[in-house]
């Protein structure tokens, strides 16, 4: 994949994800409100800002962003299902997301890196980083599970 495309994969990714988090924070409910409203809001600006720098790497390496919801939706791995109805089940789904991004991320970095472009592999490599962090401190906010052995 050029690195055009490996860009606007991410740049349509983290559109859907945006959206995403912003229905997760209007419609959270239950005792973790507080706490997922407060979340979400900050996830999704950071997100806005990781699509920014994206567009904006883009332009400057001489590409085209894509910036229609069409084509969001057209070029992204990630779903929009809207289907959460529970905090959990929105934590739940925000780890699968952030879990496919780090992926895609990686393979992101092997492109630009065969690219010889080490500007964009390095954003890349520190969207990882705070990925990985939202992932582990998403999954402490989940219930322990414990299991019962008969």
């Amino acid at each position: 994949m050029n690195l055009e495309n490996v860009l606007n994969q991410q740049i349509a990714d983290f559109n859907v994800l945006y959206t995403k988090l912003h229905r997760f924070h209007w419609y959270v409910k239950g005792p973790q409100f507080f706490t997922l409203h407060e979340k979400f809001e900050e996830l999704y600006n950071e997100t806005a800002d990781y699509i920014d720098e994206y567009a904006e790497r883009l332009l400057a390496v001489g590409g085209s962003p894509i910036a229609t919801m069409k084509q969001f939706l057209q070029a992204a791995t990630l779903s929009e299902d809207g289907n959460e109805q529970t905090s959990e089940e929105m934590v739940e789904t925000l780890i699968n997301d952030y879990t496919l991004l780090v992926k895609n991320l990686k393979n992101a970095v092997e492109n630009a890196e065969a690219a010889h472009d080490h500007v964009t592999a390095d954003l890349f490599i520190g969207t990882i980083g705070n990925i990985e962090k939202h992932i582990w401190m998403l999954k402490a906010a989940l219930p322990v599970k414990t299991s019962v052995n008969a």
